[in-house]
């Protein structure tokens, strides 16, 4: 019986990390690169990480400096300053970003779904989102998930007064959730469940923004739109970090046992829970079948019409100035798979 042709790819990913060949590595010169992440290294940025330790960047030509974020909007920042060269943000934040005149491109979408849902306990009484209505949700003010809030209260049929919103700390809102000072809280799934089941020691349910009407492409690789003059540059730098995001995915433990070494306080077993939610925002029906990385025209055009209604954008923002698919991958082995 034939190979899988996605399979296959995944073998051939998985033996390049093991035929670099040291010697012809040092005698190159390495081209210095900077790359600020949206977040602290974990199980959903991995690719990062991996593609350098693993030597994916150094077999592209590149010394890849990795510095650790402090949320997308910080990054889209920094990179619109040409402060750091790559970047991994939120495609909301970059439409918005670029909605006030910042020159940003994302060149390779890695969360082509939001990620982005209401979190409750599992033994809350909560059991779908009209069960919201009374109660009092925890967001981070400013937040993606914030701002993207009264469209999935729309998709989900409700009315932004049935239900109380209170500012948390990002990094208190698991502990208000798990403490019962909040009924839910929204943000990242991939962010927040793994702590409330690891670390918590309970069981999550999630309603995803996606599946109540809110399509907005989140993270992937962005750069100032000059870079994007240096073509060899860029697409050795998103062919490389693609290549580590796969990688991740078909060695979990030993991906969280990298993120370890990047983040000394990780947990590599939330690493890999981590992962594992961040995988189901890989696929989007217009993606079917394509490269990570590719992103779709229709995705982009979905997030503009969310940024415009939701977001504050008033200018006539055209989708195509935020991305391009120019530097994506097209060989079978950047297909991921289809299923989370």
């Amino acid at each position: 019986m034939p190979m899988d042709p996605t399979r296959r790819g995944f073998l051939t990913l998985a033996a390049g990390a093991t035929m670099a060949a040291p010697g012809i590595l040092r005698a190159q010169t390495l081209r210095p690169v900077t790359c600020l992440t949206d977040w602290l290294h974990q199980g959903p940025n991995c690719g990062f990480a991996v593609a350098k330790e693993k030597g994916f960047y150094a077999e592209a030509g590149l010394d890849v400096a990795l510095s650790q974020g402090k949320g997308s909007g910080g990054t889209a920042q920094i990179v619109a300053n040409k402060a750091s060269m790559f970047g991994f943000a939120d495609g909301f934040v970059v439409g918005n970003s670029v909605s006030k005149g910042m020159r940003l491109t994302m060149v390779g979408a890695v969360f082509r779904r939001t990620p982005t849902a209401v979190i409750v306990l599992d033994e809350s009484s909560i059991q779908q989102p009209k069960d919201l209505i009374g109660k009092t949700i925890g967001i981070p003010t400013g937040s993606a998930q914030f701002q993207q809030w009264p469209a999935f209260v729309n998709g989900a049929g409700l009315q932004l007064s049935q239900i109380k919103v209170i500012n948390v700390d990002a990094a208190g809102a698991v502990p208000a959730l798990i403490s019962g000072k909040v009924n839910a809280i929204a943000g990242f799934a991939q962010g927040w469940v793994p702590s409330i089941e690891i670390r918590g020691n309970k069981k999550a349910r999630t309603f995803w923004y996606a599946d109540h009407g809110v399509n907005a492409v989140s993270n992937g690789i962005i750069v100032h739109r000059d870079t994007l003059s240096d073509k060899p540059l860029v697409a050795a730098f998103v062919r490389a970090t693609l290549k580590g995001f796969l990688y991740g995915r078909q060695n979990p433990d030993e991906t969280a046992q990298i993120i370890k070494k990047y983040q000394e306080a990780s947990d590599p077993a939330i690493t890999k829970r981590e992962a594992e939610l961040s995988w189901r925002t890989w696929v989007t029906p217009t993606t079917k079948d394509k490269p990570l990385g590719w992103i779709a025209p229709e995705d982009w055009k979905a997030t503009v019409e969310t940024l415009k209604a939701y977001g504050g954008v008033t200018i006539d923002l055209d989708p195509s100035q935020l991305y391009t698919n120019e530097f994506v991958p097209t060989e079978p082995e950047f297909v991921p798979p289809q299923n989370a």
